[in-house]
């Protein structure tokens, strides 16, 4: 066997997706209201300062600028391998054994618009009162990961 076939693991970065597309929504709506509201005399174009929604549409485009930062320094994933899986970022590392695990459950929420970006994947252990639930779709790759822990969970199943 070679060495990838021993370690073989699965890393799912942490999709930030999100961040991006409401950090530009936000900046492209305080553009849009900043030019809307602006005043032209004479030629030039002269921002009004003293509207407070200006203010408030910057703070905004602040915040989710700064929680995307965050995020991509954090630089967290998901790692599974054959015998642990993994959540880390940049400052930890927690691992779970897979030879400790009782049961995974893997919920489908069935709606007309057949939307399932609300699964979750519930881990329960042997030695640990609390549960882990992980959110598939705050991964990259989703298909991937869910049908890694079908497998896990019929592997599980069949001992």
């Amino acid at each position: 066997m070679s060495e990838e076939q021993v370690n073989k693991k699965k890393i799912f970065k942490y999709n930030l997706s999100f961040y991006y597309q409401s950090t530009i929504i936000y900046f492209v709506v305080f553009l849009l209201y900043a030019i809307i509201r602006g005043e032209f005399v004479e030629n030039s174009f002269t921002l009004i300062t003293k509207d407070p929604i200006i203010f408030f549409f910057a703070i905004i485009v602040c915040v989710s600028l700064i929680s995307l930062l965050y995020n991509l320094y954090l630089n967290r994933h998901l790692e599974v391998a054959d015998n642990k899986i993994s959540f880390i970022n940049r400052f930890a590392e927690k691992i779970f054994y897979i030879d400790q695990i009782e049961v995974i459950k893997i919920s489908r929420f069935v709606s007309r618009k057949k939307n399932k970006a609300f699964r979750l994947i519930r881990i329960r252990f042997k030695n640990r009162k609390r549960r882990i639930i992980i959110r598939p779709y705050d991964y990259e790759n989703v298909e991937e990961l869910i049908s890694l822990f079908i497998e896990l969970k019929e592997k599980l199943e069949s001992k």
